[in-house]
Formats: C-alpha cells, sequence, structure tokens
C-alpha cells in the first residue's frame, strides 16, 4: 500500500487547490524541488506530481520545477498534467518520470492511452476525476457524460498501470475520502486503483488499510499532509506494520 505524497504545481510553486478552482489556490511552498526533498526526508517513497497549468494548457507548462524535482530527489515520480499526446509521454519517461498519468486524453482519445501502455508497460496511468460521478477534464474545467467505471472498463486489459481515482467534490476539503465510490470502481476493475481527493486523517490511512480496500494500490495525501492534520511518521509506520 503507497502513500504518495502530493504537489501540485501552480506558475512554479507547490500550491494546493479546492475543489479544483485555481481562483481558490494556497501556494505552500515557492520551492517544488525543497518540498520534494522533505518529503522523501520524511520517509516516503512515491511522489505525486500534477502540472495543473499544463492540465488547462492542455501541454507541459511547468516542466523546469518537474525536472528541478528530479534533479534532487530518488524517489520514484509520477506526473499528471498537460501530457496528451505520445511524444510527451514518451519525453517525461526519458526525462526520469516513473510514471504518466494521463487524464483528459484518457477521455477524448483512448487510442493514445492504448498505445503508449503497450509501449511502456508499467508506466502509463488513467487519471479520472470525478464531479457527481461524471468525469471532468481539461483541468476538470469541463464535465463528460461517460463515469469513471464506464472509462475504467476501456482500459481493461490495455496494461494500464493504474487508475488515479479523484472525487472533485472532496479535493483540498480535508472532507475524508471518498471510500464508498473509489472503493466500488477498484471492485469493479481488474486495475490498481489509487485514491484520491480529500485525504483528512489518520483514520483515512487505516481505511486505506482495512480488508474492504484491499484491491486499491494506494492513496494521494495533499492538504493534510500540509497544513498538518497527518503526521507523515504515523501514517507511513502504520502502513509499514500492517506490511509486517
Amino acid at each position: 500500500m503507497i502513500l504518495f505524497p502530493a504537489i501540485d504545481l501552480k506558475n512554479g510553486q507547490c500550491v494546493r487547490l479546492e475543489q479544483g478552482d485555481m481562483a481558490r489556490a494556497t501556494v505552500f511552498n515557492a520551492n517544488p524541488a525543497a518540498q520534494a526533498q522533505s518529503f522523501e526526508a520524511q520517509g516516503f517513497g512515491y511522489l505525486h506530481v500534477v502540472d495543473l497549468d499544463g492540465a488547462f494548457a492542455g501541454k507541459p507548462v511547468n516542466g523546469a520545477a518537474v525536472e528541478a524535482m528530479l534533479g534532487t530527489i530518488r524517489m520514484p515520480v509520477q506526473l499528471g498534467g498537460g501530457i496528451r499526446d505520445l511524444a510527451t509521454v514518451e519525453g517525461w519517461l526519458a526525462k526520469g518520470i516513473a510514471r504518466v498519468i494521463i487524464g483528459t486524453a484518457a477521455v477524448r482519445d483512448p487510442a493514445l492511452v492504448k498505445e503508449a501502455a503497450k509501449k511502456f508497460p508499467g508506466r502509463v496511468a488513467v487519471g479520472l476525476d470525478a464531479r457527481d460521478g461524471k468525469v471532468a477534464v481539461e483541468g476538470w474545467a469541463e464535465t463528460a457524460e461517460l463515469s469513471a467505471l464506464d472509462i475504467a472498463r476501456r482500459f481493461e486489459d490495455a496494461g494500464v498501470a493504474a487508475i488515479i481515482f479523484t472525487d472533485i467534490a472532496r479535493d483540498g476539503l480535508l472532507k475524508g475520502i471518498n471510500w464508498d465510490a473509489t472503493i466500488a470502481l477498484a471492485d469493479a476493475i481488474s486495475i490498481p486503483v489509487v485514491a484520491s481527493g480529500g485525504l483528512a486523517s489518520i483514520e483515512d490511512v487505516k481505511t486505506l488499510l482495512a480488508p474492504r480496500a484491499k484491491k486499491l494500490e494506494g492513496a494521494i495525501a495533499g492538504r493534510a499532509l500540509y497544513d498538518g492534520r497527518l503526521d507523515p511518521a504515523a501514517a507511513l509506520a502504520l502502513i509499514r506494520g500492517a506490511r509486517a
């Protein structure tokens, strides 16, 4: 079970949004590379990064900040935001990203995901961000008329490494992960699912380790880490204890 600390990039800085609203961004660190180093020093083993500007622009925007992180930490990094074509996938993987996350393009161009997953086994994930059960695209600015399950099923047997499932209504609000929707998705597909959006406390980590969540690969922690509601040492100790 993996607990991914999250770094969301806007204007080269580490921020957190509320419900995906770019106008409701709080800057937590002006130096994302230093933040990544801090997470690594705390004992985390896998970093989750999103280029928020890239998600809206449809192409990488905060590349310099991402590359700075790659140059300062050893833990693997998964990256989403603005990854809409095979050249961008190849470029990031060549620069040292462990796993790319394809979001909007997974809805608009599923063939891209299948091609990328076939070419780079284990290194392509799909990001599905849902609002009221429907998947949102273009940095959450638009909503498609498809459910997360509809889209996830497109990629069964395609070699996709994971589905990153975010409940937009809870993202950045510390209301707790939408476990019912996340676990229902995980139980309905064979692809590993990562829970995202709303992780609020050590109680969410305990739920992550409960038998009903056994099909999840892990969860992403953002604002709860930044404002001190989730103690990294306690959370990681709990996960290590569950593995023993």
